[in-house]
Order: C-alpha cells, then structure tokens, then sequence
C-alpha cells in the first residue's frame, strides 16, 4: 500500500508541474465537453502524466479524462485507481487557483488510500491506513525530481474554535446546499460559512479547519474519491444522502448521490439523523 501511495504521490505531483506550466500562459485551450463543462489542455496534460505513473502498477485506471469502460467489465475489478486530472477545472479557467489533482486507490468499492494535491498552493493531502496529512511542498518543487515536502502535518489539525464551520462549493452552490446549512445554523447557533473550490472542500474538514461540507448537488467518483481516502483517514466521515451509509465506488452509474462530509464534532447517528429530518 505504501509504495503505491507513494507513486500516486509522484503522479499527481509530477501532473501538478504540467498543469502550472499551461496555468502561467494563460492558452488553456478551452473546449466544451458532452455536458458542457470546460476541458483545458491541462486537463489533458496532466491525465497522460498521470497515466504514465499507474499503468505501471497494473490496476485498471477509471480517470475523468480517459476511458470510461462500460460496468460490464468494471463489476469485476476489486481493486482500481479513479482519477481526477484536474479537479476544479472552472477555478483553473478563473485563475483563482482552487483546483487540485485527486488520484484514489478503491478496493471492494471504497477507497483505502488517497492524493490531493494543490499545485497553486504546492500543498500535498494524502491518507491510507496510516493515517492522513498535509505536506507543504519546497519553493523549488517544480524543479525538482523527486518529492520534497518542507512540513509534514497529521491530520486532523488541533482546533479550538467554538463555532460550526461549514463548507460549500464555490462554484456550485445549490438551493438545497443553503437550506441545509440553514438548519445547521438552527440547531448549533454560532457558524461560519466559507466557498472554496474543487476538492479542497473536503481536505478542509478532513484537516479540521472545516467542521461540515454538505455537498446537495451532481458530483461524479472522481471528484470525491480521493478526499473520501484523506478525510476518512483522517476520522471523518463521508455519508451518502440516500442511504445514510458510507460513500462507495465503482458502481454502475458514476454519477454520485448527494452527500455530507463531517468531522470530529459529529457522530455518524448525530449525521444521520439531521439528514433524515431535513426534509430536502
């Protein structure tokens, strides 16, 4: 497990540098893809680096940008890595540098170890049975041929703060989303809200600088994947809307389910029950 963390770690780094080059150029090479999302160069660029690193270790890859294989022949595979090249590819069109690079490894349908990585913030979230972290990378990182990380924390970071903080999507804010984090407010009185993108969502609750991240909208595997393996790493938890179960992987539709990631601060009955009486 160690060592294939440890090239996931290399590829998603390694995808980070060809994405920062096109970032810095500002030709992105836009086009729309079937469901009239953005597709960048970069997302290009990044999925065939990426690929180059886990075709290596023989593990059937289902990445966004590559092929989608029919469940006929997914059902059978027990073990597989779901990748995001670029995960965030609005904020990277935007330049605000929320995007990041999600490489998971799933076995029997539920991820067991994950990569984040934030190239515009050179910071590194990953997590399997060992636990989960946060790396700040060296200045130097694009230059460099392997890995090197200036800091390494483990997850969840210590907080002391008295308020519920909750995250939302940036670009994707729903209705559903707002009324949610309005029944929190009722019920556990002082929040604060913050609006980042991409995965880093997830990573947030997972290091405790976020407490919940309700998520009442489309997402696909590989936005989540990966931040599943860190956050649940890190203790928390993933659950789905429908089923009030944990996330899985790997089914027939890709398209995933609504869902909640909560931290420390909820029990998975205490998750359970505030979406049972949500009524959305």
């Amino acid at each position: 497990m160690k060592d294939l963390i440890n090239i996931a770690i290399q590829a998603s780094v390694d995808a980070g540098k060809e994405i920062m080059q096109i970032y810095r150029t500002g030709d992105f090479g836009i086009e729309k893809k079937a469901d009239n999302s953005p597709l960048t160069l970069a997302d290009k660029a990044a999925h065939h680096k990426i690929m180059e690193y886990l075709e290596k270790t023989q593990i059937p890859i289902l990445s966004e940008e590559g092929s989608l294989h029919d469940y006929s022949k997914r059902q059978n595979w027990s073990k597989l890595w779901i990748v995001d090249p670029l995960d965030g590819t609005k904020e990277f069109v935007k330049k605000t540098g929320e995007f990041t690079v999600n490489i998971a490894l799933i076995e029997n349908n539920f991820p067991v170890g994950g990569v984040v990585f934030v190239p515009a913030e050179k910071t590194l979230y990953y997590g399997s049975e060992e636990g989960a972290f946060k790396a700040i990378l060296s200045d130097n990182w694009e230059n460099e041929a392997e890995v090197k990380t200036l800091e390494t924390q483990k997850l969840p970071l210590p907080n002391e703060s008295q308020s519920l903080k909750i995250v939302a999507s940036v670009s994707h804010l729903s209705k559903e989303t707002e009324d949610f984090a309005n029944i929190l407010k009722e019920k556990y009185g002082e929040t604060e809200f913050m609006s980042v993108g991409s995965s880093i969502k997830i990573c947030k609750v997972a290091e405790g600088s976020a407490d919940i991240y309700p998520r009442l909208g489309p997402t696909m595997e590989w936005d989540t994947a990966a931040g599943q393996a860190v956050a649940e790493a890190a203790g928390a938890i993933v659950m789905n809307w429908n089923s009030q179960k944990r996330f899985d992987y790997n089914r027939k539709e890709l398209l995933n389910n609504w869902f909640v990631v909560a931290g420390k601060r909820f029990t998975e009955k205490e998750l359970a029950e505030l979406i049972k009486n949500s009524g959305l």
